[in-house]
C-alpha cells in the first residue's frame, strides 16, 4: 500500500528525463529567463527616462506659456 507501482516510477522517470535529460535544458532555460529580466528592466528604464523628458517639456512649455502673456492683459486683469 505504501509502495509506488510500475507505473508511479515511470512517470518519475519521465519527468527527471525531461527536466535533466540531454543539452542542459534547465540552464538554458535559466539563461533565456535572465535576458528576459534583463532587458524587462532596460525597458523600463528606458520608459521613465522618456516620461522625465516629457514632462520636463511639459513643465517648460507651461512656463513659457505663463511667462509670454502680453502686458496688456495683465493690466487688464489689475
Amino acid at each position: 500500500m505504501g509502495a509506488f507501482s510500475i507505473w508511479h516510477w515511470l512517470v518519475v522517470l519521465a519527468v527527471v528525463l525531461l527536466m535533466f535529460g540531454g543539452r542542459g535544458k534547465i540552464s538554458a532555460l535559466m539563461g533565456d529567463f535572465g535576458k528576459g529580466l534583463t532587458s524587462f528592466k532596460k525597458g523600463m528604464k528606458e520608459g521613465d527616462t522618456a516620461e522625465a523628458d516629457e514632462d520636463a517639456k511639459a513643465l517648460q512649455s507651461e512656463t513659457a506659456a505663463a511667462t509670454d502673456t502680453p502686458k496688456s492683459d495683465q493690466t487688464a486683469k489689475s
